[in-house]
């Protein structure tokens, strides 16, 4: 007999597809009808990141070949659209009368091809009465230019205006023996997904505007889009092909998707966009970009006891998601996995002539993790005392009930210390430090650095559970409908392995549906770490609801009691208990059902609340004193994820954040010149990481099951990520610090190595 296929390595049915035909994408769609005849949209943009439009001839663009038509914002009667998030920021989806940052769209070109459009737009000419550009955030705070004068300043969050007080100042750690301050930088970063925003847009021929977009959300884009189009949800239709990617970025709208109805109408024909790899890292939503002031204080025993935080959040030329990271992600997380009894945290967004802001993976959470890490290390230093050991000796206690931290934040369930302990025995830290002493009494000019980080973050905190549906068909195959939205995560294999547990249909005779709006019209998309927990729990219940439910059918048509009914699920079959020689198949059941209505359940099946991933990550760095250059040289995870559903998946997902991580603590920033242009708006100029840049991530597994959802899953997309930049920003900091060096902004660079080590000398 066989087992439960939960828990086991199975191998991912997405990849063969990917691997050979490969994947769909939204400029594959050459063969869709109602793109027949489509035209192409290019955007132009503005290469000022701030100033007032005085004019924007678009005469000579409109003369050029292949051209078709342009518009400006004043064309199409745009009119300012609000903020959510501060009603009083306004904007067009085309900039019509100011300008706030390199990239912003202000004109479109409509044309045969791609090719056209783009040499069209360099055609445009735009008069700016240019402005002081605003780049650094605290420059921003104190201005008296304003991105939006209504707004009244370049504030536009702070947690003071929620009725949180602000902090106290030096008076809070008064009864502390030791207080330790800093003044970090989380910076910007650019997501890069593989695949480049694209969309497509056609009016059917019963009135209908059909968008193909490369979202992690098709269900919350009908609203924005029927809102730009002046038509009601109802006559909006979302569909996603395959996703290359999107890391948080790809959660919303943009203008640029927005629009495309608009213009199809316009021009009468259907029309197709696709960015640039340069467009896409000056208008896709960027990371990040916080500026941190910590202040930490306790005894020289190493207990902490005060932990003051004031983070600043660049908000970008929007208000957008990236506004409300900080209050609403960072400051409940920002006491990590310690027994602070004492805290106080305040955040402030500003805007800044730069790329809006978004969520990026992990999303104010890595903000908050690489602060409070950050912090131990530097109080660990103060005090003298081993990094691990001062984490150790602060850890919230393990608890299996609900624990409330001094910020108010409410924790599932946790046992950090033996996270901590596990990693560290699977590292052998011990022999690294051994290791790390000997290449110091040599004066080896390549030293070892090993960073600890422990921590914990929220996910599933977007939605309350999710939409799924099973169907049987005629052939006892099944298909399944799902609220969430694959883009590399493994979706395909995770929801037919849970389906396949309850039901006894083998894997291979499970299609998934996602991201159609006519087929799935209620979802809460893919972000936040909360496919499997929810999306994932909603397959589970609704598929076994779907096998009790066919139950009754089997009874019927055995002609037997349903509580003697019994579900063979290594055989798919239905058969009376004791009776396994007469049975009847899914496809009997799906059969005799469909003349009322088929055999099917659909619901939205709710969970408890979000969950609360933990874990514990070592990095070993080896940096060459006499150049700066960090090598990473070996990691260690240990990322619990409550229970795991595939391994293979669930390691792939660590591998992947790991890399991210990796990449923010030792290669990547999005940088601008003083007059805000961006000095990094292509992959020569981004150091993004690479297979080359990474060693092989030891992987250490542990399962503390939630009990808010089904399965006892938790979010892992975003846990590597979090674990793994403070640990090597840590790691890198350690490799030197027998020198002098304190502490080195991120990223970790050779340049800035170097310069913190004759800074120290």
């Amino acid at each position: 007999m066989g087992g439960s296929i939960l828990g086991n390595r199975v191998l991912r049915k997405e990849d063969p597809k990917f691997l050979t035909t490969g994947g769909v994408y939204v400029d594959d769609l050459l063969d869709e009808p109602l793109l027949r005849d489509a035209v192409h949209v290019t955007y132009a943009r503005s290469s000022v990141a701030h100033g007032h439009i005085l004019s924007i001839d678009t005469s000579e663009a409109a003369q050029m070949p292949g051209v078709i038509a342009v518009f400006t914002g004043a064309d199409l009667g745009l009119q300012p659209v609000p903020s959510a998030f501060n009603p009083a920021a306004t904007r067009t989806l085309l900039a019509t009368d100011k300008v706030r940052y390199v990239g912003e769209p202000l004109a479109i070109i409509v044309s045969e091809t791609r090719e056209q459009g783009e040499d069209a737009s360099e055609a445009i000419i735009v008069d700016y009465d240019v402005l002081e550009a605003l780049v650094d955030v605290e420059k921003a705070m104190a201005s008296s230019l304003h991105l939006y004068e209504a707004c009244g300043s370049n504030v536009v969050f702070d947690t003071t205006a929620l009725g949180i007080p602000e902090n106290t100042g030096e008076g809070f750690f008064a009864d502390c023996e030791v207080v330790v301050t800093g003044r970090y930088i989380n910076q910007r970063v650019a997501p890069c997904p593989l695949e480049v925003r694209g969309a497509a847009a056609a009016w059917g021929p019963d009135g209908r505007l059909t968008q193909w977009l490369s979202t992690q959300h098709a269900q919350g884009a009908p609203a924005p889009i029927a809102a730009a189009n002046g038509v009601d949800v109802s006559q909006v239709r979302v569909k996603t092909p395959d996703v290359g990617g999107g890391f948080g970025a790809k959660i919303g709208t943009y203008p640029e998707d927005l629009l495309l109805g608009v213009v199809a109408k316009r021009v009468g024909r259907p029309v197709r966009w696709r960015e640039t790899r340069s467009e896409s890292m000056v208008g896709l939503g960027h990371g990040r970009a916080q500026l941190q002031f910590i202040t930490i204080g306790g005894s020289r025993n190493g207990k902490v006891s005060h932990y003051q935080m004031h983070a600043i959040q660049d908000s970008g030329a929007w208000v957008d998601m990236g506004t409300i990271l900080a209050p609403f992600m960072t400051r409940p997380m920002s006491s990590g996995v310690y027994a602070i009894p004492n805290i106080e945290c305040r955040t402030t967004s500003v805007v800044t002539n730069t790329t809006p802001t978004v969520a990026y993976r992990g999303a104010g959470r890595p903000e908050a993790t690489a602060a409070i890490e950050r912090a131990m290390d530097m109080f660990a230093a103060e005090i003298g005392m081993d990094a691990a050991e001062v984490r150790r000796v602060n850890l919230i206690p393990k608890f299996m009930e609900p624990h409330t931290t001094a910020i108010g934040g409410t924790y599932d369930v946790g046992d950090y210390e033996e996270s901590l302990n596990r990693t560290l025995a699977a590292s052998d830290y011990a022999g690294w430090r051994k290791k790390q002493a000997e290449r110091r009494a040599n004066n080896d000019p390549k030293q070892l650095g090993i960073g600890v980080s422990v921590y914990v973050e929220i996910t599933g905190g977007v939605g309350t559970g999710e939409a799924a549906k099973v169907e049987v068909l005629d052939d006892g195959s099944a298909r399944v409908y799902t609220g969430t939205s694959p883009h590399g995560q493994g979706h395909d294999t995770s929801w037919s392995m849970l389906a396949s547990e309850q039901t006894g249909i083998p894997m291979d005779k499970i299609e998934l549906v996602w991201g159609d709006t006519d087929l799935v019209p209620v979802g809460a998309g893919t972000m936040g770490s909360r496919s499997l927990q929810q999306g994932g729990n909603a397959v589970y219940s609704v598929a076994g609801t779907l096998a009790e439910k066919a139950k009754s059918v089997a009874a019927r048509l055995l002609e037997a009691n349903e509580a003697d009914i019994v579900l063979d699920k290594d055989k798919g079959v239905f058969h009376v208990a004791g009776t396994p020689a007469v049975s009847k198949t899914w496809a009997d059941l799906a059969l005799a059902e469909k003349p009322t209505g088929g055999l099917v359940h659909s619901d939205i099946i709710g969970v408890v609340g979000p969950t609360f991933p933990f874990g514990a990550h070592v990095g070993i760095v080896e940096v060459d004193t006499e150049t700066g250059k960090v090598t990473h040289i070996a990691h260690y995870a240990c990322d619990d994820a409550g229970t795991v559903l595939n391994p293979m998946l669930l390691e792939g997902q660590i591998h992947g954040g790991v890399a991210q991580g990796a990449a923010q603590a030792l290669l990547e920033e999005v940088r601008y010149d003083d007059d805000g242009n961006p000095i990094t708006s292509n992959l020569a100029d981004y150091a993004f990481i690479s297979a080359a840049e990474m060693p092989s991530v030891n992987v250490i597994h542990m399962e503390t099951p939630t009990p808010n959802n089904l399965i006892g899953a938790k979010g892992i997309g975003e846990s590597g990520t979090i674990g793994s930049t403070p640990a090597l920003q840590s790691a890198v900091i350690d490799a030197v610090s027998h020198l002098g060096v304190r502490h080195i902004d991120m990223p970790t660079t050779a340049e800035r190595v170097w310069s913190a080590i004759q800074q120290a000398r």
